[in-house]
């Protein structure tokens, strides 16, 4: 079970999210991305968003996991690249929670629906979906979006890997401090993963702070490294 807590809602504390100019941007692989241009911020890497996501969070978080049934949240649905790659490269079952406080608007939506080759109706399904309901989209893939932030997120149901796929420190610094490493580091079951595109030294310091074995692996097109956590057994 998860809930909201209203008085601690902080939807509109978001630097990122007060400009809602998003422009579409083709990266370096051919794949699709969105540009905040008042911040000079990325939703994926402009090397290869395709690329990124798939070495960041399939090859190092679901490929990584050997459960037969896997539970993922994912901090920052975006344009929902995530969610279809772990949905075609899946090998069992998976329940997903995406959380998203700022989803797209039909506009950027529409665009970005109408430019990418793959995975269209898959995405177009996606981001019409209702939040706070689970749905089954394809056979053993399950899931729940929720517009709301981590630092209000609470939920008695543990995760195998965390996404963690937020803005970065440069932009959104309160989404990876200590206090919310400490969060997703009780979000996940024992020996889960948290994985993410960034490998800031104090991220890494604050993800070792929390509790995790933290490994620094190689990065994907563009970066040199990338930051995977374990949650000790």
């Amino acid at each position: 079970m998860s809930s909201i807590l209203p008085e601690e809602n902080s939807l509109n504390k978001s630097a990122v999210n007060k400009d809602r100019e998003r422009q579409l941007l083709r990266t370096d692989d051919g794949s699709f991305t969105f540009l905040i241009p008042g911040v000079d911020e990325t939703y994926h890497s402009r090397h290869g968003a395709k690329q990124e996501s798939m070495h960041v969070f399939i090859a190092n978080g679901l490929e990584a996991c050997e459960k037969d049934v896997v539970s993922v949240l994912e901090v920052g649905m975006g344009t929902g690249l995530n969610v279809w790659l772990t949905a075609m490269h899946r090998k069992g079952e998976v329940h997903y929670i995406a959380l998203e406080p700022f989803p797209l608007e039909e506009e950027a939506v529409n665009e970005l629906v109408s430019s990418v080759e793959e995975g269209k109706e898959f995405l177009k399904e996606l981001h019409a979906l209702p939040f706070d309901r689970e749905v089954e989209m394809m056979e053993g893939f399950f899931i729940e979006k929720k517009r709301i932030e981590l630092e209000n997120y609470r939920s008695e149901l543990k995760s195998d890997l965390i996404y963690y796929d937020a803005f970065g420190p440069r932009v959104e610094p309160g989404l990876w401090t200590l206090a919310r490493m400490n969060q997703c580091y009780e979000l996940l079951n024992a020996g889960g993963m948290f994985v993410t595109y960034c490998a800031k030294g104090e991220v890494r310091r604050n993800l070792q702070a929390a509790g995790f074995m933290v490994e620094r692996l190689a990065g994907p097109p563009g970066k040199r490294e990338m930051l995977r956590g374990v949650k000790r057994l």
